[in-house]
């Protein structure tokens, strides 16, 4: 080779070599690039957030307004139409804040308002899923909570149905999400994000030396604790057992004693007005909670893909449990039991929906169309309370039966997915009397909080404006007396 040539190639080294020197402390000192959201996660959130509206308006709306005498029908169409649109705007005003913002010294119970009015949400704003790197749009997230919102105290109207008057609707929903559902889904559903959790034990697997092993670990306890105060203790609740049913549940339960019975409750025969309007309800519920269940994964994954196939099965198994109840016990299954059944099996799922195997799915669903069967006949036959349209009976036992049920069906053992561990960085050890334990204590904290809360704000409205019509005016029905308009003009 040339000598010239060997110069020339030791040129161009000698200035590669230059140029790497320069330019590698700024791509040293260049900021990592932020997580951007991928449009397959975004487009199916869009969708699940759509689906779990469904389920509200017109799916409960129906559902509801079948059970009910026909004077009556209009009234329950209005009072889940009322809920949805007020809940709407209370959630971007500050609901949003309460339930999914850090609380400062009452972190463990309810957020603060630091996002009241949404304030620093912009298009670019976005929210963690449940994978380190993944997010959506906040937009996304703050639309699909929404619709939890709405759905939750629109279920428990149907437990005060054809008596409880339209204008203590209009003061108790407001109240009710402020002081119960909010603080509820801070407590079992905030926390500080996977990232900040891999980034903390990352620090800590790093980290040389005694001090700044104790530094790093302090760090990481500071992460774990900015969270709710269910999360701290491990409480899983996947898409709203605790949050949603056993808490709107108990809420009616409250409300039926409070309000009292309704007039010619146990001696008068209160058919349902129309079944075919009811069975077109669930149905819609069933499609709208596919929405409900898969979208609590937050990503169009793996974990969508259980939640949905388990929200097929448990809610056909309860079905076919209920109606094989109703056969065994009353002689005749019903059109009525079927429908109830899926309702039951689909709140018995929800929690469990992302962590059971299908198979446990199926066993949930089984005992939820049994167990909820009992409650609203023999049970509340017992007692004689009004649960006018069985809340208690299937949201709130249901909801017991599905939250208890995760903590045994998500062990792996089991066939469910266990509980994965961030700072591990893998499914962490499966400790199932452990884990049945902190469900319990979840439930038991979800039935005081919202049970002692709902029963104060219907007592206060009681004294203060009254929660019912008198009895002339509930014999000629809500219809008329509240909104002076029929459902049906033949």
């Amino acid at each position: 080779m040339k000598l010239s040539t060997l110069r020339r190639i030791a040129a161009v080294v000698v200035a590669a070599f230059a140029i790497a020197l320069i330019a590698a402390p700024a791509f040293a000192q260049a900021p990592a690039t932020p997580p951007a959201p991928n449009k397959g996660d975004t487009a199916w959130m869009l969708t699940a957030s759509a689906l779990v509206l469904l389920m509200t308006v017109p799916g409960l709306a129906l559902f509801y307004g079948g059970l009910v005498r026909t004077k009556n029908m209009l009234s329950m169409l209005m009072q889940v139409f009322y809920t949805v649109c007020i809940v709407c705007i209370i959630w971007v005003l500050y609901g949003y804040s309460m339930a999914f913002s850090e609380g400062a010294s009452f972190n463990a119970f309810v957020g603060g308002f630091s996002k009241a009015f949404l304030a620093g949400i912009t298009p670019d704003s976005n929210a963690e899923t449940f994978t380190d790197g993944i997010v959506i749009p906040e937009y996304v997230y703050i639309c699909f909570q929404m619709t939890f919102a709405a759905i939750t105290p629109a279920l428990i109207v149907g437990s005060m149905a054809e008596r409880m008057k339209f204008s203590a609707i209009v003061l108790f929903i407001p109240l009710w999400v402020t002081f119960v559902y909010f603080p509820i889904a801070h407590m079992v559903w905030y926390w500080s994000g996977p990232s900040a959790l891999v980034a903390a034990a990352k620090a800590v697997a790093a980290a040389s030396g005694e001090e700044a092993k104790k530094a790093a670990e302090a760090a990481l306890a500071t992460v774990q604790a900015n969270a709710g105060l269910a999360f701290q203790w491990g409480a899983l609740d996947f898409a709203g057992g605790t949050v949603v049913h056993i808490n709107s549940g108990i809420a009616g339960f409250m409300g039926a004693l409070v309000v009292g019975k309704r007039v010619g409750f146990g001696r008068e025969a209160m058919p349902p007005h129309s079944l075919t309007m009811t069975l077109v309800g669930a149905a819609l519920l069933w499609v709208g909670w596919f929405g409900f269940n898969a979208g609590s994964a937050l990503e169009a994954n793996g974990t969508a893909a259980l939640a949905m196939i388990n929200t097929f099965v448990a809610t056909a198994a309860a079905a076919l449990s209920w109606m094989l109840a109703e056969q065994m016990f009353k002689g005749k299954p019903s059109l009525l039991g079927g429908a109830s059944g899926a309702v039951a099996g689909l709140v018995a799922v929800t929690p469990a929906s992302g962590f059971a195997g299908p198979m446990g799915a199926i066993v949930l669903g089984i005992v939820a169309g049994f167990v909820c069967m009992f409650f609203v006949s023999a049970i509340k036959n017992a007692f004689g309370y009004d649960d006018a349209l069985d809340v208690f009976g299937v949201h709130c036992i249901g909801g017991i039966i599905g939250a208890i049920g995760t903590g045994i069906l998500a062990a792996p053992f089991l066939g469910g997915t266990g509980v994965f561990d961030y700072t591990a960085g893998k499914v962490g050890d499966y400790d199932l009397a452990a884990q049945v334990i902190i469900q319990a204590k979840t439930v038991a904290l979800t039935l005081v909080w919202s049970g002692v809360g709902s029963l104060v704000i219907f007592t206060i409205l009681k004294a203060v404006v009254g929660l019912r019509l008198d009895t002339d005016q509930e014999r000629e029905g809500l219809d008329l007396v509240d909104h002076g308009e029929r459902a049906y003009n033949y």
